[in-house]
């Protein structure tokens, strides 16, 4: 989950990686390090973010025109200068960081101090550099003794290292977390974890897949697997711009982008769904429509907001197409040996394409004979690239940690998905499908609407944002509104917030409700509406707290509630869109009014490039 950024080049090496850094920030920022190499390594690390040491970093004067840097998220070892990247051998002469969980790291630990190696950190990655350094003593070749340290290495890993005895090479190697190189314009070449600090240098982007490492110069950039034998790789070039790494006029990454929603979606429908031919059309599925008939079975696998959207989709699914669905936590599925076959369809969601148990997962799936489709926002990422095919969410970057457009693009592109699958069954007529396709591109419009109501939801945020815990209920397909309306608001604001179906408030959490604890309903005109009342009434009827999101035009609720925030009315299958726009306003400026960083909340990143 740490962030990863190496130079190699004419320019001076520190304020490329100060740069490349900050916007990595997103994926950990409790420690960062930069090393630098010139005639002698020079290193500075420390606790902080980036921009709390930037100008400490700049006045140390770190020369070299090759480098590295490292922004960390901790896994083992506590945040302290000893723990954070990059880590060096005893004489200094080697340096690497590295992102993942090196899992034997105690037994090669332990082997290397029989052998007399000393370690100051607390640290997995530390064994990496010591293994380096082990076999340069042996071979006095740096490729030859990174490539030893890569194979004796199990679990996840990102690793850059640069070191005095090969002064113009940068060594990098990845296995399942993400490490892509980005080809410069002239004489000089990057590496990183991920796209978004190299956009502004180049768009021009190896990729590297598991088991394979670089020698990058400021020239070249040679790639080559496990058994030292060249790869011969694809330059792919990005199609992010520039401006959609930036924050613009806002303050904060999450309001800009709970603010794009309505293009994210206008982008992730156009061009698949057609209202006059009633018809959704897919570019890159690459399953033929045969092959989607001998599906009797979905299983959709994801984390997070990704589960939460999965749990969306399981309703359109089973509503439109008719096909039994489970959705499944990606870090349980692959360790209770899950029952699935090749008529089982496996749909992984992912907003960054390198969530490490959604890659499993579908490992998983695919090694006892599923077919996979994954629903991701970032194209050539592992898990579009190893599925058999490929729904884009098109949702462009998304920076905060907290996601917003990725859920709302995830449930478009499941609506999306199961009208396509119910036509090529002959469950849904044309004309049902127009119906539904038409509905969808209403709701653009219909998100703006809500977005204008802003001043109103901080109103209410700043009655509440003080009171502990938050109650969150739902029904239908907006029960996975309210898991999701929880995990913002505890995510941002540290406020601590549970989401339940509202039957299942009576067998527990009823217990919780008094005077202090706000309940937020999720109310809108549907099937189970009159419940939804009821259960509105007993929360109320033990003093409890009530904000409603209501349907616009409900008038009998107002009376009923403490605070209503309303939304357009729509079909309810698009309901579940709608209405996840308030609590994400509701959490973001409940975060602002406790003063918490809205795009770098504690203990959080990103990208969940670990198990």
């Amino acid at each position: 989950m740490c962030g990863i950024f190496g130079y190699i080049g004419e320019k001076e090496a520190c304020s490329e990686i100060i740069c490349g850094l900050k916007k990595l920030e997103y994926r950990g920022y409790d420690s960062i390090g930069v090393a630098t190499l010139n005639d002698k390594l020079s290193i500075y690390k420390n606790i902080g973010k980036v921009s709390e040491m930037e100008k400490t970093i700049t006045d140390l004067n770190l020369k070299g025109n090759v480098g590295i840097g490292h922004t960390r998220w901790a896994t083992h070892g506590k945040p302290a200068e000893c723990n954070a990247h990059p880590h060096f051998d005893k004489e200094k002469k080697i340096v690497i960081v590295h992102n993942g969980i090196i899992e034997n790291y105690q037994e090669l630990k332990d082997d290397l101090m029989s052998d007399g190696y000393e370690f100051t950190s607390e640290t997995d990655s530390e064994v990496v550099v010591h293994l380096i350094s082990a076999c340069y003593k042996k071979e006095k070749n740096i490729e030859k003794a990174f490539l030893y340290a890569i194979k004796r290495l199990e679990g996840a890993y990102a690793i850059c290292c640069i070191s005095e005895y090969e002064k113009d090479k940068m060594f990098v190697a990845r296995n399942t977390s993400p490490l892509l190189i980005g080809i410069g314009e002239g004489d000089e070449n990057f590496c990183a974890s991920d796209v978004t600090p190299i956009l502004k240098h180049t768009k021009n982007i190896i990729y590297l897949d598991d088991n394979e490492y670089a020698i990058v110069t400021k020239k070249d950039v040679v790639v080559k697997d496990l058994k030292a034998k060249v790869v011969e790789k694809e330059i792919i070039k990005s199609n992010i711009n520039v401006e959609d790494v930036e924050k613009g006029a806002y303050d904060f990454y999450m309001m800009k982008e709970i603010h794009e929603q309505p293009e994210s979606i206008i982008n992730t429908i156009t061009n698949r769904c057609f209202i006059d031919e009633g018809k959704v059309h897919f570019d890159s599925l690459n399953i033929n429509n045969q092959d989607l008939l001998n599906i009797n079975r979905i299983v959709i696998t994801a984390c997070g907001t990704s589960l939460h959207a999965g749990l969306v989709g399981e309703f359109y699914l089973e509503k439109f197409a008719q096909v039994p669905v489970e959705v499944e936590y990606a870090a349980e599925f692959r360790y209770r040996n899950p029952i699935i076959d090749s008529k089982t369809l496996v749909i992984a969601i992912t907003q960054s394409g390198e969530t490490a148990d959604t890659l499993a997962a579908i490992r998983e799936a695919k090694q006892k004979g599923a077919r996979v489709i994954s629903i991701c926002n970032v194209p050539g990422s592992t898990i579009t690239r190893e599925s058999d095919g490929v729904i884009y969410t098109k949702a462009g970057v998304e920076i905060g940690v907290a996601s917003t457009k990725a859920f709302t693009t995830q449930v478009t592109a499941l609506y999306m998905f199961s009208i396509f699958l119910a036509r090529i069954k002959w469950i849904i007529s044309k004309n049902e499908a127009k119906h539904l396709i038409t509905k969808l591109y209403e709701l653009p419009d219909q998100i703006r609407r809500i977005l204008i109501k802003e001043t109103h939801i901080y109103d209410i945020a700043n009655k509440y944002y003080t009171k502990p815990s938050f109650l969150y209920l739902g029904r239908g397909i907006n029960f996975p509104v309210a898991l999701e309306g929880a995990l913002k608001m505890k995510e941002i604001s540290y406020i601590h917030a549970e989401g339940y179906s509202a039957a299942e408030m009576k067998h527990g959490p009823i217990a919780l409700i008094d005077e202090n604890m706000p309940v937020v309903v999720v109310a809108l005109k549907s099937r189970s509406y009159e419940k939804i009342i009821s259960n509105i009434s007993e929360v109320k009827a033990r003093q409890g707290k009530v904000i409603a999101i209501a349907t616009e035009g409900d008038k009998n609720i107002k009376s009923l509630v403490d605070d209503v925030i309303y939304i357009p009315d729509c079909e309810e299958e698009l309901s579940a869109i709608l209405s996840v726009i308030p609590l994400q306003l509701l959490a973001y400026y409940s975060a602002i009014l406790r003063g918490c960083h809205v795009d770098q909340p504690r203990n959080l990143a990103k990208s969940v490039t670990v198990e």
